[in-house]
Parts: structure tokens; C-alpha cells; sequence
């Protein structure tokens, strides 16, 4: 134990290398390199090309995203929130939570809409594939916490400082994206076209633009998709090599030794 930098806090310093075989690793070294070879570069290039699909995919958005077309979305959430959520006074507004419900990860991108569905029973489907959701999702919410509604605001993980999901377990209530590669299973409550909303015109005007778009945004994140599953294939090369030589039990005992410490605090 060591004098805690902050008052209160105890720090406690563990060498989880006594949880390994040192000497059987040491001989094994070579192999652990070559396992990692290249494993940065596939991150890197995945990023790289997921921050492509996102800078073409606020491209698609920007075009379509006009002044009366925020005002229509702006309106219709106000219609929503005077049908489902019931207006009381609060003494306080409600706490908004950050949470992500999807991911691109090395299998493709997923959406959690079981965690959704364990706590919401009244489920809006929103189809969007211009990244028009933002726009309804932030009057919704709003509109919730202003009444003093707990909510759970998810960020789209393409592009974080935009929503994708917004669940009310207090109401039994979720909005959730439901783009065409991740299909809402089962009958929700309501669906809403967004991407009907858009101006007619606009979309006309754009929709050479928007196609291409949509085909090269699908091709990047594809592209990052096989490089997170080559990362992934070289992570498990690397654990067969070394998890042999782990003393897993000791792990076990460290991580509860840690937890009964905690306890006492």
C-alpha cells in the first residue's frame, strides 16, 4: 500500500506479471512478436477508413438536412411528445445517460436491441439512412427531461455527437434507428419514415449524389469491418501462444482479494 494521491481513495499496486510463467514466455518471445505484427496497422486502418464513411455519411445528411426540413422533424416530435409522454411538474429535471446501444465491430455492425426491448415495450422504428434521426431525437429528448423523465441518450458510433437511439425505460418507451443492414426484429409500435420527411425536390436534386454516397460509405466500412476481423484472428494467434502459460486461478484470486478490499471501504 502507498500514501493515495486523493483524500478518501485507496490505491493499491498489483504486478499481474506474477500471474504469468515468465521463464516459459521468455523462450516464446519470437513467437509473440510475429503474432503482433501488423496488428496496429489494422486498427489504424480501420479508423481510417470508418472517419471516410463518416465524413461521407454528414455529407449525405447535410444535403438533405434544410431549415424546413428540421422545422417539420422539430414539429413532429412535438406531436409525439403530447401523445406519449405525460405532461407533471418536476421538481427536478430528469437525468439524461450517454450510452451506446450499436458498434461497428470485427463481425459487422451490430445494434443492441434486445437491451432495448428488456426495457421499453412501446418500440419506434425509425428508418434513416441519412442521418436524419439526430434532428427528432433531441426534441424528444428535450421534451422527456423537461418533464422530468429519466432518459438514455445513445450516440450513433459513427458519428458520436449525434443520437441514433433514445430509450425512456420510465415510460416503456424507445426511439431506435433502424437502418436496412440491421433490421428491428419483430412488429414495433410505430414506424417513421424520416427520410420520406426530407423536401422532394431536394431529394431529386440529390439523389445521384446520395446514391454514390451510400455505396462508397458501405464499401469503407466493409474495409474497416475485414481489417477489425484480421485484428481479431491475430489477437487469438496471440492468447493460444500465451494462454497456456497464464496461472488463471491466481488471476482469480488477485481480482477477488481486490473486490473484498472494496468491500470495506
Amino acid at each position: 500500500m502507498v500514501e493515495p494521491k486523493y483524500p478518501g481513495v485507496v490505491e493499491r499496486y498489483v504486478n499481474m506479471g506474477d500471474c504469468y510463467d515468465k521463464e516459459a514466455l521468455w523462450s516464446l518471445r519470437q513467437e509473440i512478436m510475429d503474432c503482433m505484427s501488423g496488428y496496429k496497422g489494422c486498427y489504424q486502418r480501420a479508423y481510417r477508413c470508418l472517419g471516410a464513411a463518416a465524413e461521407i455519411m454528414e455529407d449525405q445528411r447535410s444535403a438533405l438536412l434544410t431549415e424546413p426540413l428540421a422545422q417539420k422533424l422539430a414539429k413532429r416530435a412535438h406531436g409525439i411528445l403530447i401523445r406519449e409522454v405525460p405532461r407533471r411538474k418536476a421538481e427536478r429535471p430528469g437525468r439524461v445517460t450517454l450510452r451506446f446501444l450499436g458498434a461497428v465491430t470485427h463481425q459487422g455492425p451490430v445494434c443492441l436491441y434486445d437491451t432495448a426491448l428488456a426495457q421499453c415495450q412501446r418500440i419506434y422504428a425509425l428508418t434513416d439512412t441519412c442521418g436524419l434521426a439526430h434532428e427528432l431525437l433531441i426534441h424528444l429528448l428535450a421534451g422527456m427531461t423537461s418533464n422530468g423523465y429519466d432518459a438514455v441518450a445513445c450516440p450513433d458510433p459513427m458519428a458520436p455527437d449525434r443520437l441514433a437511439h433514445l430509450l425512456a425505460p420510465q415510460l416503456g418507451l424507445a426511439f431506435l434507428t433502424t437502418p436496412s443492414s440491421l433490421p428491428f426484429p419483430g412488429a414495433p409500435y410505430r414506424r417513421i419514415r424520416l427520410d420520406a420527411a426530407a423536401d422532394s425536390e431536394v431529394l431529386r436534386h440529390n439523389r445521384p449524389r446520395l446514391r454514390f454516397a451510400k455505396k462508397v460509405s458501405a464499401a469503407l466500412v466493409e474495409e474497416a469491418v475485414s481489417s477489425l476481423a484480421l485484428a481479431k484472428a491475430m489477437h487469438d494467434d496471440l492468447e493460444a501462444v500465451y494462454n497456456p502459460h497464464v496461472d488463471f486461478e491466481l488471476v482469480d484470486k488477485t481480482a477477488q482479494d481486490i473486490w473484498e478490499e472494496i468491500l470495506t471501504f
